[in-house]
This record gives C-alpha cells, sequence and structure tokens, in this order.
C-alpha cells in the first residue's frame, strides 16, 4: 500500500446498490485502505458514492499547536514543540 495518501477523495457508482457495495467492497480490498465517511445518492438511474479515505497524514497535536505527536524509533509515543524538534 503506498504511504502518500494526500489525496483521499474516491468516486464510486452503479446501477445497484448490491453492485455499488460490491464495488467499494473491491476497491478496499485492492487499496487495503478504509473509508473514513460516504455519500450514496441517486444521480438518475445510478446510485452513486463520493468517499473520503482514512488518510494517513493525521498530525496529533495539542489544542495550542504548539506541541506534536511523533513516534520514535522504538515505536513509542513523545509528544514534543517545534523547538524540541529544532524547527
Amino acid at each position: 500500500m503506498a504511504t502518500n495518501n494526500k489525496r483521499n477523495l474516491v468516486y464510486f457508482e452503479d446501477s445497484s446498490m448490491r453492485g455499488l457495495f460490491d464495488c467499494m467492497d473491491a476497491w478496499q480490498e485492492t487499496n487495503q485502505k478504509r473509508l473514513l465517511s460516504i455519500n450514496v445518492q441517486q444521480d438518475g438511474s445510478k446510485f452513486c458514492c463520493i468517499a473520503l479515505t482514512n488518510p494517513t497524514e493525521v498530525v496529533i497535536t495539542s489544542p495550542d499547536g504548539e506541541r506534536q505527536a511523533d513516534v520514535t524509533k522504538w515505536s513509542a509515543l513523545e509528544v514534543s514543540t517545534d523547538r524540541d524538534r529544532g524547527l
């Protein structure tokens, strides 16, 4: 699975809800990504879905944005400021 997930908008369509489900399920299996949210509407004779994938670039920060959580090389969660990281 590619780690670059900056574009997380996906569109699906099919002539039936079952077909739409099968298409979305196959996409998830192929891409190994979760869908964060979906919106299904009927457009003419087709069922359409606009979905957002779960982004991989989420950054956890303190409420004021001054501190940021990072994962260390030992897989531990560490919270630091920009100054601590030399930025």
